[in-house]
């Protein structure tokens, strides 16, 4: 290779790398906007528990490490690269955050650095899924890539889903709304709500066919094995996300078991829909 040849290559590489993290802040803003201007997540950024707040920072990171796996800054080929690519995306998470609470004078001189480091450190994640779902729905992807990635086993899928279940209950489990409506219903309607969120998990996904569901089973699967295996598994799943999450705001604290299930089971309706609409879009 010539100095000329290796010259536009670097410029080439460089160019694909800015391009890629224009397009991740992009991603990281768009995608967490909701969050970036709830008040709920400002006020949980000053008072939360600063170890839950520490622990939800690291279950991200292996969860952003599968995410990579599929729709990475660029094409990765081990988990170490995986690993570079979801510190990047926390990088770009927490710069995201930072700027835009800034912007809104949520942070600003005069406060505590405990405070600005909460309240940034909370919407990371968010901004970091953010930043890789931009790759996906604004990046421009080779055949090769996409076809490939649609290609995903047992474990893979419910990894999928978990990821898109905790985006979608971040965005809705800081507000009160949650615990208001699960107060208000009466006993029989938490186990409707139940039958509802799996009737609707299993129809968006598997019986309305989506783009990039047919063919995605052996011929002949039933529909008992699709509905135990993905979404009552998927469910269960959704379901321990949003105890998680709850628990990590303080929600559960002082709640009896039974109300707590029926918290979990109003944050699990969206968060269900998040779950069943990652596996389309990632």
């Amino acid at each position: 290779m010539t100095t000329i040849e290796a010259c536009r290559s670097r410029a080439e590489a460089e160019r694909r790398f800015l391009a890629g993290l224009a397009r991740a802040f992009g991603g990281a803003i768009l995608f967490s906007l909701p969050l970036f201007m709830t008040m709920e997540m400002w006020s949980l950024g000053f008072t939360m528990d600063r170890l839950r707040l520490a622990l939800l920072l690291v279950v991200g990171l292996p969860l952003l490490v599968g995410l990579s796996h599929y729709i990475g800054f660029e094409e990765t080929f081990g988990w170490q690269d995986d690993v570079v690519d979801s510190a990047a995306a926390y990088a770009v998470g927490f710069l995201s955050a930072g700027a835009m609470l800034l912007l809104f004078g949520v942070v600003g001189a005069g406060m505590g650095l405990d405070e600005i480091v909460g309240k940034v450190s909370l919407q990371a994640f968010a901004g970091a899924v953010g930043a890789m779902l931009a790759q996906n729905q604004f990046g421009q992807r080779t055949e090769e890539r996409t076809d490939g990635r649609r290609i995903r086993h047992y474990g893979e899928e419910l990894l999928i889903m978990v990821i898109g279940a905790l985006f979608l209950a971040l965005n809705v489990a800081p507000t009160e709304e949650v615990e208001l409506i699960a107060y208000q219903m009466s006993p029989w309607q938490a186990p409707v709500m139940v039958a509802v969120t799996l009737g609707l998990m299993h129809a968006f996904v598997y019986a309305v066919h989506f783009r990039g569901e047919e063919g995605r089973f052996p011929e002949g699967t039933s529909f008992l094995s699709l509905f135990l295996r993905y979404t009552v598994a998927g469910y269960a799943l959704v379901l321990l996300v949003c105890l998680y999450v709850l628990w990590s705001f303080g929600a559960l604290d002082g709640m009896g078991a039974a109300p707590a299930l029926t918290v979990a089971a109003v944050l699990a309706f969206p968060g269900a829909m998040g779950a069943a609409a990652a596996r389309l879009i990632l």
